[in-house]
């Protein structure tokens, strides 16, 4: 038809228009697509937040309000990006872990590394009247970012257990670290306190000294946060009318005559007995199911949490 035709002529008018003589420039792109049927792990550190924390006047060794920060800007990030299936965050860092069969931005590094990196910092911006509504904002925060393939799930585990393990090593050594300067000892004198130290000399120095028992601190601050999707079922109850069946005549069969002449105030009376009825009400059950970020402060280096979430893996992956 000549209409296609001139779609045609305009299409193709517009491509060679499009084009230029620098376009040859985008060969020198690289072709960063991940690998396919890898786990993708997004991390994300803070940078320079050892003198952003006490630009603002963070508590040490833990800050509750700067950690639950952290936590609420995973938490929406997850909600933008529901391809991530579990995440892992401690102290000034998080990493986003990605189902291994995503398509998100074709899988590509850069764009899935900056996409959730600046999303993520965006949110802390945005989000951090909420939790320090006293402190102002004094310069912006910056994060850096890498993505790591895993091609196996011991892979994945093993990578998201050392995460929780170097969350146990920094925060004993925080605890005992900050437990020594609040005590008056310097900073300089702590660290040498502490060179060459084992976690049994650790434990003992906390309870020894400060009658702090390490392992009754809360598991926030000794398992960091870990971060998976959980189905909540939404139950509602609705009122409406009832509704019942309009009277039926008494009396045995009728001729057609009388059929006729009782037919307008049959009607009627099914109408005020409708009527009638119609303040009665019933109630009527429903129920939803929707996704939700669920936050979780337990230990991921055992089986145990693997076995409770096997949605997170899946049954198909070796």
């Amino acid at each position: 038809m000549e209409w296609r035709r001139t779609l045609s002529i305009i299409g193709n008018l517009g491509y060679r228009m499009a084009k230029s003589k620098f376009e040859y420039v985008k060969k020198f792109e690289q072709n960063d697509s991940c690998l396919p049927n890898t786990w993708l792990a997004v991390r994300l550190d803070g940078r320079c937040f050892h003198k952003f924390s006490e630009e603002h006047g963070f508590h040490k060794p833990n800050d509750d309000q700067a950690l639950g920060l952290m936590n609420e800007c995973a938490e929406r990030v997850m909600r933008e990006y529901p391809d991530i299936v579990i995440s892992y965050g401690q102290s000034d860092e998080y990493s986003f872990v990605l189902k291994r069969n995503t398509t998100l931005f074709s899988r590509r590094a850069s764009k899935i590394m900056t996409t959730l990196v600046s999303y993520f910092a965006a949110s802390y911006v945005f989000r951090w009247p909420q939790f320090f509504p006293t402190t102002p904002l004094k310069y912006p925060p910056a994060f850096d970012g890498r993505v790591v393939l895993y091609p196996s799930v011991k892979n994945l585990r093993d990578y998201l257990s050392w995460r929780q393990a170097d969350c146990h090593i920094n925060n004993q050594y925080n605890t005992c670290f900050w437990s020594l300067v609040h005590s008056g000892v310097s900073t300089t004198d702590a660290e040498k306190r502490l060179c060459g130290t084992l976690t049994s000399d650790k434990n003992e120095l906390l309870f020894s000294e400060f009658g702090i028992n390490y392992n009754d601190l809360p598991q926030l601050y000794r398992k960091g946060t870990t971060l998976i999707w959980h189905t909540v079922t939404e139950k509602s109850v609705s009122q409406v009318p009832v509704k019942m069946p309009p009277k039926q005549p008494e009396g045995g069969a009728r001729n057609s005559s009388q059929l006729d002449q009782g037919a307008s105030s049959t009607a009627l009376n099914a109408t005020q007995h409708y009527v009638e009825q119609s303040d009665k009400v019933e109630d009527r059950f429903s129920e939803r199911r929707r996704k939700e970020v669920k936050a979780m402060h337990v230990d991921i280096i055992g089986d145990q949490f693997w076995t409770e979430h096997p949605e997170i893996i899946g049954s198909d992956c070796p």
